[in-house]
């Protein structure tokens, strides 16, 4: 049985769902209004029925605004059914000289094109897929609880449906490293390497810090939700607050850098939608620690759970991510600080290793931090190449 929460994640998510909000809204006042009664009754109503008619504008804004979007993006790969709900699968290039494919996801709760220089690197070399979980993308949002674990099922199920066929390379950045780690626990079959890009550990989430970026990132995205279905972007005034510390402002300069002025484009408008910020709102429960312990068994990636696949960690060298000394948490306290939570996401980064009696450890260049596929491409493709092609084309 589905949450009340989850409940209102469904009929919030309806792109439509701002214009019986507005009516209601403005029923409601002049219902009270009405009550009241006299001069001040009257003011209510008025002021009601003004309040309804803005936001009934603006949801209507917004629906004009996706549709054009959506005409002027339509999307370059193909939706596939999965049952009520659509998955799109953006698959180039052609499997070669033994290479086998490769599936990218990006961090946080993005869609394929959050990743798409990468794409653009292999797709002439083999088979490069793009997936877009739902509520990202051009997917549809789907059925809620977003879950790790449901969307691991659900990428399974469209690369099948849309006649993919592994073993494949899976690599995924930060929260995209956490999913590949759950498809590849769930369905070994389909794995011929896979490649943590600085995986999301859960652990970090139940022992570590509590991050205010994490807190920040739970609440935007549920007031982006509401904020969006009457036509308002909360994602510009994000980043421009990022933009204030050095160290974003660089990291969204790589990203923009990277994926080139077009597929930032596409990517920011066709996300422009309430549907994916609920999708975040709902998946980002896991990065809580009471959304950890409900979740653990069928999330985490637990040590040996990989048996022999090959397992790369990618990542900064332990005691130079340049990300955790910038986090507040880590200059609050001084320098001891700064060194425990320095060996703290270490250890559970290199935890990862654990799960495979095949892993391997990446250390990017002195100096990265979290988002070194952005900040070192170059890096990042020459592991991705080996892991793909072989170590001999890595040279």
């Amino acid at each position: 049985m589905r949450s009340w929460r989850d409940l209102l994640l469904t009929l919030a998510s309806r792109e439509w769902a701002g214009l019986p909000v507005a009516g209601a809204l403005a029923a409601a006042g002049v219902a009270a209004g009405r009550t009241l009664g006299g001069g001040a009754g009257t003011a209510l109503a008025a002021l009601a029925a003004l309040a309804g008619a803005v936001l009934a504008a603006g949801s209507l804004r917004h629906l004009a605004v996706l549709a054009r979007s959506r005409r002027a993006h339509p999307p370059p790969g193909r939706m596939v059914d999965l049952g009520g709900y659509r998955v799109h699968v953006l698959a180039e290039g052609a499997v070669r000289d033994g290479r086998p494919p490769v599936v990218w996801f990006a961090g946080g709760h993005a869609g394929g094109y959050a990743i798409h220089h990468l794409h653009r690197a292999f797709r002439d070399e083999t088979r490069s897929i793009l997936i877009d979980r739902p509520g990202t993308g051009w997917s549809d949002t789907g059925p809620f609880p977003r879950t790790t674990a449901r969307e691991a099922d659900e990428v399974v199920r469209a690369l099948e449906r849309a006649g993919e066929r592994g073993p494949f390379v899976w690599a995924g950045h930060s929260f995209g490293g956490l999913l590949v780690a759950n498809i590849a626990r769930r369905r070994p079959d389909l794995v011929h390497t896979l490649v943590l890009l600085d995986p999301t550990p859960l652990e970090t989430i139940v022992f570590g810090p509590r991050l205010q970026a994490l807190r920040d990132m739970r609440r935007t995205a549920w007031l982006g939700g509401f904020a969006q279905l009457f036509g308002i972007s909360l994602r510009e005034r994000a980043d421009a607050k990022s933009r204030r510390n050095p160290v974003y402002a660089r990291v969204l300069d790589a990203v923009q850098r990277e994926l080139g002025p077009e597929v930032e484009a596409a990517s920011r408008r066709i996300e422009a939608r309430a549907g994916s910020c609920f999708a975040q709102a709902s998946i980002f429960r896991e990065l809580t620690p009471e959304g950890v312990a409900a979740c653990a068994w069928d999330t985490v990636v637990y040590d040996r759970d990989l048996g022999g696949l090959p397992v790369w960690l990618v990542g900064p060298k332990d005691d130079q991510d340049a990300d955790i000394a910038t986090l507040p948490e880590a200059q609050a306290g001084g320098d001891a600080a700064a060194r425990r939570m320095f060996r703290f996401y270490a250890a559970t980064r290199e935890r990862y290793l654990a799960t495979s009696t095949r892993s391997r450890r990446v250390v990017a260049p002195a100096g990265s931090g979290h988002n070194f596929v952005y900040e070192e491409p170059a890096f990042t493709i020459g592991v991705m190449r080996e892991a793909i092609c072989g170590p001999e084309a890595a040279r």
